[in-house]
């Protein structure tokens, strides 16, 4: 049985309002070239039960490139994680492959906090 008022991509389902019109939310942020992102690198275990992660902040691009980014480091580690909150997040202490990662593709303004 499917549903009658399904939710748009945008979370809205319906509108009494005659002229209500969807606005778009467009994320032009333009990323910054490798040689110019200032990353930092951090070890953290806050909320997650103790279990460490490593967290890059910093990054100042489109959500798809980050995420792309993201997906690249774990990849290289071999393990999870994922893209939350402008964080890029690998799962375990990852700093030193990370870090290594980072530095051979361009990112040369990288701090490990």
């Amino acid at each position: 049985m499917s549903k009658k008022n399904k939710p748009d991509s945008r979370g809205y389902v319906y509108s009494t309002d005659p002229n209500f019109g969807f606005e778009s939310v467009e994320n032009n942020i333009e990323t910054l070239p490798p040689q110019q992102q200032k990353l930092r690198l951090k070890l953290d275990t806050r909320q997650r039960a103790g279990k460490a992660v490593t967290v890059v902040q910093g990054y100042v691009g489109s959500l798809e490139t980050m995420e792309t980014l993201g997906r690249q480091l774990r990849n290289h580690c071999g393990t999870g994680g994922s893209v939350k909150d402008g964080d890029i997040i690998v799962q375990g202490d990852q700093r030193d492959k990370v870090l290594q990662w980072l530095i051979k593709t361009g990112y040369s303004l990288t701090k490990r906090i």
